[in-house]
């Protein structure tokens, strides 16, 4: 008798634990290059979101990034929700597993019922009665995971959790970007301002030697005019910039969860540091994206789901008990000979459903190939978004040693072209045009600057986390 209970023990721990229905998963491979092809040496992996990704912006040295990139992690309303979508996904866990588990229930009632009685005879006399009765009862209910279908239900949940917290991590990481590109824009912006107003001292001063020389009769009107113009349109662009900034400083507080009135930033010409990007990169990089391990988590989820579908073909399987007391009158209810019980058990097939559970199979299966398609793209696309940071840093790189030298030039080119013009030497035209051509060139640099931090903020966004220490 004990060896048959041992028995009937192993085989029913043996249903429950080792019969899953459905395709266990498998991460599907994808095809990785050796290394980067815009940097020898740089390697990409696979997905490990939860890395620590640190104060990655402090590379770039700047005291607003500094003040205000920890704010978005707690403040920022894209974050937040994630968050709660998050917390969401978890509770769906625990109901999912809670399934697993027998349902414990306790019941009780109590009623007064008033009756009557017969009298003899033909007559009838009313004698009423009350009479009161109750019962207290427990119970249990089961659904035994015969098949897995709850366990896989589980792995789905649980899988979906996963996802959500790299969505969470992704959300983070892309607001932080956000936040770092929108301050790169308002300091460049700045650094525009900056540059138009030295460029408008200029104007102005090239425009009162041209007036003179045009009192004197030395130069024509339409110098003068031209001069003026000039000055004008240059003017008219300073006052312009002012409505980027204000974009720029308004996003930025939404970024960190505040309205655009609570956050004051004052103006300020100097740049974030331009990091310095290593030689080689170690091949754990793109393990940090969290997109990456987002697309991979709804894999496996959908891959669960297929088990769901799939268990949908077995019989559901459900045993219940009760015990407890009823008794009627009331006194005396928790007295042994008041003790009730029942044990039960159901079973439901489905004989026929049209081809109903067929098709959720398959399309199950087929928003699983969906998942994998979506993971490899979401890899191949973080390959071209690296490559694309890379070589924009490399060849911008170039451009700037280039442009650098051409603003030392066109600095010279202007100053000597002014002294020649108030010389007499050489007429308006050769002059202002060696004015335009400094204040483009340097126009065209600081623009190549700004591109250069961008990129640098992607290749942090794109890798995942910081590529270099501050």
């Amino acid at each position: 008798m004990k060896i048959s209970r041992t028995l009937l023990v192993a085989s029913i721990a043996w249903l429950l634990h080792g019969c899953m229905v459905g395709p266990d998963y498998k991460k599907p491979d994808v095809a990785m290059p050796v290394a980067f092809k815009e940097t020898p040496g740089w390697s990409p992996a696979q997905p490990g979101d939860t890395a620590p990704k640190g104060d990655w912006w402090a590379v770039f040295h700047d005291p607003l990034l500094d003040q205000l990139e920890p704010m978005v992690s707690v403040s920022n309303q894209t974050v937040r929700q994630s968050y709660a979508n998050y917390q969401e996904a978890l509770a769906e866990v625990q109901v999912a597993r809670s399934a697993l588990f027998p349902t414990i229930g306790v019941t009780g009632s109590a009623t007064k019922q008033r009756s009557a009685s017969n009298g003899v005879g033909n007559s009838v006399s009313v004698n009423p009665g009350i009479r009161t009765a109750g019962s207290l009862e427990g119970n249990v209910s089961w659904a035994p995971d015969f098949w897995g279908k709850t366990r896989r239900a589980v792995e789905e949940n649980k899988a979906t959790a996963e996802a959500g917290a790299a969505t969470l991590a992704n959300a983070t990481l892309t607001e932080q970007v956000a936040l770092a590109t929108a301050v790169i824009d308002l300091r460049v912006t700045d650094a525009n301002i900056d540059l138009l107003t030295h460029t408008v001292d200029a104007y102005k001063e090239f425009l009162r030697v041209v007036a003179n020389q045009g009192n004197a009769g030395v130069t024509p009107p339409s110098d003068v005019i031209a001069a003026r113009t000039q000055l004008e349109n240059a003017q008219s662009s300073l006052i312009a910039l002012g409505v980027s900034r204000a974009r720029f400083a308004h996003a930025i507080a939404v970024l960190v969860g505040k309205t655009p009135e609570e956050l004051d930033i004052p103006h300020s010409g100097a740049l974030p540091t331009l990091p310095t990007l290593p030689v080689g990169l170690p091949s754990t990089l793109l393990e940090r994206r969290p997109d990456i391990a987002v697309a991979e988590r709804e894999m496996a989820a959908q891959n669960a789901a297929i088990g769901v579908a799939v268990a949908a073909y077995y019989p559901d399987i459900s045993l219940s008990g009760a015990d407890g007391f009823s008794q009627s009158p009331l006194a005396g209810l928790l007295h042994v000979a008041n003790h009730v019980w029942s044990l039960g058990a159901d079973v439901s097939e489905t004989i026929f459903d049209a081809g109903a559970r067929h098709g959720q199979v398959a399309a199950a299966r087929a928003s699983y190939e969906a998942a994998v398609a979506n993971y490899r793209g979401t890899v191949l696309t973080a390959l071209q978004n690296v490559e694309d940071d890379l070589a924009g840093i490399r060849i911008l790189a170039q451009q700037a040693e280039v442009l650098d030298a051409a603003v030392n030039d066109a600095t010279r080119g202007s100053e000597i072209a002014f002294n020649e013009y108030k010389a007499g030497t050489v007429d308006y035209t050769t002059a202002i045009t060696a004015q335009t051509t400094l204040y483009s060139t340097q126009q065209n640099a600081l623009d190549v600057r700004e591109q250069r931090l961008l990129d640098a903020v992607s290749l942090i966004g794109d890798t995942g986390g910081p590529v270099t220490s501050p």
